[in-house]
């Protein structure tokens, strides 16, 4: 039992820490991965298309029909 606990004991991560992730995980992580990108900039949230408001004014004529047909 001497022999697993001593080679339990002199096994050292792949990965050196950084103390300054502050998070153990990101602390595992290469610093690579850990730099920080440049912020892309954000599309608009409702950026509405003639396409979309067809796709919607269909579906909803098709629901409808479909309803109709159900109750009639």
């Amino acid at each position: 039992m001497n022999t697993i606990t001593a080679a339990r004991s002199s096994r050292r991560s792949l990965v050196l820490t950084d103390e300054g992730a502050r998070h153990p995980f990101r602390a595992s992580l290469p610093p690579h991965v850990r730099a920080s990108q440049p912020a892309a900039p954000l599309r608009a949230a409702w950026n509405l298309t003639r396409e979309d408001i067809r796709g919607f004014a269909s579906a909803y004529f098709a629901s409808l029909a479909a309803v109709l047909v159900f109750i009639i």
